[in-house]
């Protein structure tokens, strides 16, 4: 049976209770409002975390980008062109929010909206140290992955419900690379969950510190899971969506710029979601040694995965579909079969 609590919000519970319970003498009216209000402080506290994330990423991003095409990147708007981020996403809310005449309205414009809420409910589900997590399930890592099996359903409705060809089909191709990454993805999800004796994320981190990081008992198992990460979140050299010499922007085609604007945060949230989980998968969570807190290591190890991932999208190019499609059936299956079954022998068995 699925146990369900959230330390994070317990403990602002605990914290603002009392505080409530003098305005409002009622114990029932007082506790439901102090929960409220510990929901709503820590949702408050996720959304400037991964806010932050985009936003200092995005610009790093751009800076290394440049670096590596020898040229300058932003600049002026800004000590650094810190700023330049602000001011392109000022622009990109004031313009006109313009729809496709062929487009299906009412799901044209919710899908972009339940794609960042989407991974924004993931977040939720993943431990940034044993404390600090909005909900943690016993079976947290099974509702992480559904959540996941539901973005090659938005995407395809992202690109067909547009009425463009070009979307439509850039869709297609999306959704075909998505489902042929997601059969590894879960063998060695599966992997994971079957060393650690649950599907808790924070018990397999837990498990780490009990033994050893997964990373070393599992190397093939940490690589396929990064390449996965990278496909799933459309990263470079899976960027299939921004085929522009083909598909101009893919399923994008047709996102005017306040929700190009939205867009651009689901990039950033996307990747944090497959940084933290590579993190707690593979490389112990927030465990390290004490003279830093745990969210400190945690942090540490997010800032060098995202980099990393900043480094392959400056250097690698864009593989054709067909070749990234048999790269995932012909080469990350049967390792991914490979790496459960040397995990239960070694390990398990």
């Amino acid at each position: 049976m699925a146990q369900i609590s959230s330390g994070t919000v317990n403990g602002l519970y605990n914290l603002i209770q009392p505080l409530v319970s003098n305005l409002l003498p009622n114990p029932t009216a007082s506790s439901i409002i102090s929960m409220i209000i510990g929901v709503v402080v820590f949702a408050i506290a996720l959304s400037i975390f991964f806010s932050l994330f985009a936003y200092i990423f995005g610009w790093l991003e751009r800076k290394m980008i440049a670096r590596a095409q020898s040229r300058h990147g932003p600049t002026y708007v800004g000590t650094w062109g810190i700023l330049q981020n602000l001011a392109d996403l000022i622009k990109l809310v004031t313009k006109e929010n313009i729809i496709p005449a062929e487009a299906d309205k009412p799901l044209f414009q919710m899908t972009i909206p339940m794609m960042v809420a989407t991974f924004v409910v993931m977040l939720a589900f993943i431990p940034f140290t044993s404390n600090f997590v909005a909900i943690n399930s016993s079976l947290s890592l099974v509702v992480v992955f559904l959540l996941v099996a539901l973005v090659p359903l938005l995407v395809f409705l992202a690109g067909w419900t547009s009425g463009n060809k070009f979307g439509s089909i850039a869709a297609q191709r999306s959704v075909v690379m998505l489902l042929s990454y997601e059969i590894p993805l879960i063998l060695v999800v599966a992997t994971a969950a079957m060393l650690a004796g649950g599907f808790s994320l924070a018990s397999i981190v837990a498990a780490q510190q009990s033994s050893t990081w997964y990373v070393i008992l599992m190397p093939i198992g940490a690589v396929l899971f990064f390449i996965v990460m990278l496909a799933e979140t459309e990263r470079p050299p899976f960027d299939i969506r921004e085929a522009d010499s083909e598909l101009i922007a893919g399923w994008l085609t047709d996102v005017s710029a306040p929700y190009y604007s939205l867009v651009l945060l689901l990039d950033y949230i996307r990747m944090l979601a497959g940084v933290l989980l590579i993190v707690v998968l593979f490389f112990g969570g927030w465990i390290g040694p004490s003279f830093l807190p745990p969210f400190a290591w945690l942090l540490i190890k997010v800032v060098i995965f995202t980099v990393f991932i900043i480094v392959v999208r400056a250097t690698t190019v864009r593989m054709r579909l067909d070749r990234l499609i048999k790269f995932g059936w012909v080469y990350m299956m049967p390792l991914a079969v490979l790496n459960l079954m040397l995990t239960f022998v070694l390990f398990i068995k």
